[in-house]
């Protein structure tokens, strides 16, 4: 029950009908957070798109500048001096059909997937596997790549996949409760700059509608769309 108790008072603390300035919500969202555990900070942007039309597809990757405070595991597909690059780069987990296998078994010990071009076609095969689970790479996020050593450090440094979902909100981690207000400002700016950047030509009205930020237990705290979008420089 004080686990109950501690949710209603933070619920208390913000006021679903105002929209706030990003500095000040983030030092509310520091303020709500009452898990005993260091919570993911999340972030969820409702956009002005129709995502059943191809061409309003909202998808895309970027590197949070102050990572996201959390040990990524990286598994890559590939195979020769590919696969020993992968390795030097610091993938966790290296090999071509033995790893194809392994997943069939039902491993999944890993959160970001990276393949060289030329075993796409092994990776198919799990495709229905790895899919369902945001682990199937893939060209327009840059994880379907020969450039294996960039892809890497980028996956370890804090990259963030972002998917338009049916409804037309994007949900994306931004971080941990534990950083500091400037880090996650930091962090929660990069992610709005690649969506503003990724808008659809064809996308009509309003593009950005809402904005909201929340901690794993925390409310949603709605921020100030104008105010933000004058931040992203």
């Amino acid at each position: 029950m004080a686990v109950g108790k501690k949710h209603t008072e933070a619920k208390g603390k913000v006021d679903r009908e105002s929209t706030y300035a990003l500095d000040e919500a983030l030092a509310l969202l520091k303020e709500t957070a009452h898990a005993k555990f260091d919570e993911t900070v999340d972030m969820a942007v409702r956009l002005g798109v129709d995502p059943r039309k191809a061409d309003q597809m909202v998808r895309g990757a970027v590197v949070l500048p102050n990572g996201l405070g959390k040990t990524v595991r990286v598994v890559v597909f590939a195979k020769g001096e590919k696969a020993q690059e992968a390795t030097a780069a610091g993938a966790d987990f290296v090999g071509g059909e033995d790893l194809v296998e392994k997943i069939k078994e039902g491993w999944f010990d890993f959160d970001t997937a990276i393949a060289t071009p030329d075993m796409m076609g092994t990776v198919g095969k799990i495709g229905r596997l790895l899919g369902p689970r945001g682990l199937m790479p893939n060209p327009k996020v840059g994880t379907v790549t020969f450039e294996v050593t960039r892809a890497v450090e980028e996956a370890k440094s804090g990259k963030v996949e972002y998917r338009v979902e049916k409804a037309g909100i994007i949900h994306a981690p931004v971080g941990k409760v534990s950083f500091d207000v400037e880090k996650l400002q930091g962090n929660v700016l990069a992610l709005m700059d690649a969506l503003i950047k990724a808008k659809p030509s064809t996308a009509k009205g309003t593009y950005l509608k809402k904005v909201s930020l929340s901690s794993t237990m925390g409310p949603g705290i709605n921020l100030d769309v104008p105010a933000l979008q004058a931040l992203v420089k």
